[in-house]
């Protein structure tokens, strides 16, 4: 097999994983009758073929169907179970609608929704019909509709052309292709017509104009042609795939609709989707945005957006591109970016005459393409208009056009207004400079009107400029005849100075806008960034959420999360948490959380209610969902905006994660100390608990069986007694470790001597230290600590038993005492195996041993970690440090010395 009749595996795959991700969704099979006109019979075939797989067993159930009185239709509709429609007050009206909840809980095996491009009753879950199809199949349910094919939203404008008639319920053109099958009715116009004037189709006052507009022959056969066109590129469109399957073809080619003018760009989106179903190609519709775009206004803004939204439910990827002013360069720039062969063009609309000498300067934006387009194929399209002329009447103006005319009129009133200003300056310096000096003061004017208007106002002023300089200061006056030749030169050099000046007014205008805008947007972003990094909380995280998004959008926002029980609950806004939310904005909120799609105002799925709600998801389950509220109510959301927000949505959502994985985490460590903990009390109970107890059990049973000599008895009583004080020992550090860990532990502080502390905790372990040799050295003049004695007694104790339980008995164990900067340090040293370097730090954490292995003496830990805290109770510190002797171990404690007066007392 040759390289290229080898299949392409990227089409099997594509196929593969939209057969398991169907399959793995659970949805629904979609098939579509497709009409020319009304009255073909798509309604009939459809209930037809519904019986007949009703008879062959399949749960068949009516969601909606329209006779519209024919009787053969409603004979066959009658045959077939339906669900009740369900009745929605509007404006004091009772109108019906297909129960899409009745729907959705019967769940049948195929369900009959007839009307596919019907608009829903304003206060339904979704606008539109094709829309409750969608959530039907999403639900595993096929569907059977029927539509007619001036209801697709590409054929919109030609179909406008053709019958002269706008029709306003459409749908995208990605539902045709979500269909799994598509079935044409087909009926010939002279047919149909005949079914008219019986009144088959309609009633017979109706008919009667129905056959002089809409149904005259030339326009039945004409949208005759639309439907086979597009049942065949639906053939071909599967023909293709399996002749890329097969690898007898291959497409490399995209498409990019460059959007410039609001007036013709919906136009230009409906041409690209025809194009690119014929092609079978990918497409991408781009608009940029300059400061001088930004100029225009919201209506000009408004119409982009629309477009842009158009272009997405058409099936487009879309980019919002953003250029100081260089706009043929910025698509071109996308084009090679996106990997675009092809480009489509709207031919710039013919302007006035300023218009036109403007060209001359800065060329439209369809000559500069044509001129920079190397290696791409262009098309450039007349634009279409959105309302079809009427014969007889005059073209309306759209608003856009009137917007830029308005702007010109500024723009030559501005220019105007300068002009007659440097006159009125220069008239009176007439006859004090030279008249070739008075240039300069027009120049000026040039560069003012240039730094408020760009370039536009540069070539308006300049224009005027020259007229006036012309006709005030040069031979003849007032008159634009030129005499003398130096004049002429003078008149030339001002013209190109006027020009070139003012478009490099222009140009830095629009850098200045253009950065100051960018400027605005990274300290936003930036700001934003550092809130959600340093926020330790989630409702930190949620609160710098809300108030970003309502400072870059100018909008209300909200932020909501469930509930134990599920139910949403306002947990952050700016400016307000708490807002009264009406039933549909409840419902979008519940919504757009549970379905992780967006709901509300703008959106597809209740778009009555006054607040849109987008979900607030990760990559698991959906955590809430965010509410906005534009101040304007005209305000809407561009496809660029969208993506931005939802790249805020997601670091939010990251963000919040995060500190989630952060609370996680610091309860897997609670769980894991008490666990040690648990562990380590155990130990206790096993080891420093239960042998002192099992010593002094054995030494009084011994004792109150007799028969021991009175030496035995005092032997075993001075045992029991030791085993009892050192479990009174440990009993205390335990207590004195929980009354720690509360901050219950409040010292009585005294002045006392170190020798005391010495003596009473040698007199404590005198049992204890009876195997090893004890060294004391008290540095002379060694004044008197300020610390509670009986918890400084306790903490030195803890250290002398310690080292006993490390040394080796007959070894020496030392107590020195000595003035430092401190106060008065107090070591304990002993000969035994030491504390490691890498553990001196360490060794006063609670439950750590240094020493491991084996040979490990029992005990918990608990012995230093007491020591640390009753000594820095007392405002001292303790330490582990180099033993005096070299070896061993030593630990120093550092307690206040007593002021002389407290010594003294």
């Amino acid at each position: 097999m040759t390289d290229d009749a080898r299949p392409d595996p990227e089409q099997f795959l594509a196929e593969a994983h939209a057969e398991a991700g169907s399959a793995a969704a659970g949805r629904g099979r979609l098939k579509i009758f497709l009409g020319a006109s009304p009255g073909v019979g798509k309604t009939y075939a459809m209930l037809e073929e519904a019986a007949a797989r009703a008879r062959a067993g399949t749960d068949v159930v009516v969601a909606l169907a329209e006779t519209h009185g024919r009787q053969e239709t409603a004979a066959l509709l009658a045959q077939l179970d339906q669900i009740p429609r369900r009745v929605i007050t509007y404006r004091d009206r009772q109108l019906t609608e297909m129960d899409l909840d009745a729907l959705l809980a019967r769940r049948p095996q195929l369900a009959l929704i007839d009307e596919l491009a019907h608009t829903n009753v304003p206060g339904a879950r979704h606008p539109k019909r094709w829309q409750d199809v969608e959530e039907v199949l999403a639900a595993g349910i096929d569907v059977y509709s029927t539509l007619n094919i001036q209801h697709i939203e590409s054929l919109n404008d030609l179909v406008a052309r053709i019958t002269g008639v706008r029709v306003q319920e459409t749908v995208p053109d990605m539902v045709l292709q979500m269909a799994d099958e598509i079935k044409l009715i087909d009926l010939p116009p002279k047919d149909l017509i005949q079914r008219m004037r019986e009144g088959k189709v309609y009633m017979p006052a109706e008919a009667g104009r129905a056959l002089g507009n809409f149904f005259s022959r030339a326009n039945l056969t004409a949208l005759r042609e639309l439907a086979l066109r597009t049942a065949a590129s639906r053939v071909d469109a599967e023909m293709l795939a399996l002749n890329r399957g097969s690898g007898r073809a291959a497409s490399q080619d995209r498409l990019m609709v460059c959007l410039d003018d609001p007036a013709t760009a919906k136009g230009l989106v409906r041409a690209g989707r025809r194009m690119t179903d014929r092609a079978r190609i990918p497409w991408v519709v781009a608009t940029v945005v300059t400061p001088a775009v930004e100029a225009r206004g919201p209506s000009a803004a408004g119409a982009m957006t629309d477009a842009l939204q158009l272009a997405e439910r058409l099936g487009a990827a879309t980019r919002t591109l953003r250029a100081e002013g260089d706009v043929a360069g910025a698509f071109l720039d996308a084009a090679r970016q996106l990997n675009v062969t092809r480009l489509i063009l709207g031919r710039s609309a013919p302007g006035g005459w300023l218009a036109r000498l403007a060209a001359l300067v800065h060329p439209p934006l369809t000559q500069q393409l044509l001129a920079a387009a190397k290696g791409f194929e262009v098309t450039v399209l007349d634009p279409a208009t959105d309302r079809p002329a009427t014969p007889g009447a005059a073209p309306a103006r759209p608003p856009q056009r009137q917007a830029h005319d308005r702007a010109w009129f500024r723009v030559l009133a501005e220019s105007a207004v300068a002009t007659a200003g440097a006159t009125l300056i220069a008239w009176p310096l007439w006859h004090i400079l030279p008249v070739a000096s008075l240039a300069v003061v027009y120049l000026v004017g040039v560069l003012a009107v240039a730094m408020r208007l760009g370039t536009a106002g540069a070539i308006a002023a300049s224009i005027l400029g020259f007229l006036a300089y012309n006709y005030f200061f040069t031979e003849p006056f007032f008159s634009l005849r030129v005499a003398a030749d130096e004049s002429v030169v003078a008149l030339l050099v001002f013209t190109v100075s006027a020009l070139f000046t003012g478009s490099l007014a222009g140009r830095l205008k629009r850098q200045v806008e253009f950065m100051r805008a960018t400027q605005v947007r990274t300290e936003t972003l930036y700001d934003f960034a550092r809130r959600i990094a340093s926020a330790t909380t989630t409702d930190d995280v949620l609160w710098a959420a809300a108030a970003h998004i309502a400072h870059t959008l100018e909008c209300h926002s909200l932020i909501l999360m469930p509930r134990m029980d599920g139910v949403l609950d306002q947990v952050q806004g700016f400016p307000a948490i708490e807002e009264d939310l009406d039933p549909h904005s409840q419902a979008a909120a519940l919504w757009a959380y549970q379905k992780n799609q967006p709901a509300g105002r703008d959106t597809d799925t209740l778009p009555a209610a006054d607040w849109m709600f987008l979900p607030l998801a990760t990559q698991g389950a959906p955590m809430g969902s965010i509410g906005l509220r534009f101040l304007d109510p005209a305000r809407r959301l561009d496809p660029e905006t969208r993506r931005l927000l939802a790249a805020v949505e997601d670091q939010i959502a990251v963000a919040v994660e995060r500190i989630a994985v952060e609370s996680d985490l610091e309860r897997a460590r609670l769980v894991s100390e008490t666990e040690k903990l648990r562990a380590a009390l155990l130990n206790s109970v096993s080891h420093d608990l239960r042998t002192p107890l099992v010593t002094v059990i054995g030494a009084l049973s011994a004792v109150a069986e007799g028969g021991l000599t009175p030496a035995q008895n005092r032997d075993l009583v001075a045992e029991a007694l030791d085993e009892a004080r050192r479990l009174d020992r440990f009993v205390g550090n335990l207590l004195g470790m929980t009354r720690l860990g509360h901050g219950a532990l409040v010292p009585r502080r005294d002045t006392v001597a170190v020798a005391e502390l010495i003596g009473r905790a040698r007199a404590d372990l005198a049992r204890v230290l009876a195997p090893f040799r004890v060294e004391v050295a008290v540095a002379p003049g060694t004044p008197p600590v300020l610390a509670d004695p009986v918890l400084m007694g306790q903490a030195l104790a803890n250290l002398l038993e310690n080292a006993t339980k490390y040394a080796p008995e007959g070894s020496t164990i030392r107590i020195a005492a000595q003035t430092v900067a401190g106060g008065v340090a107090l070591i304990v040293s002993d000969e035994g195996p030491g504390i490691p370097d890498a553990e001196r730090g360490q060794v006063f954490d609670i439950f750590h041993r240094a020493v491991q292995g084996d040979g490990q003496p029992a005990g918990t830990g608990l012995g230093l970690a007491i020591v640390k805290g009753m000594v820095e109770a007392n405002e001292g510190s303790v330490a582990a440090i180099d033993p005096p002797e070299g070896r061993g171990a030593a630990i120093r404690m550092i307690l206040p010395a007593a002021a002389p007066e407290d010594t003294d007392a």
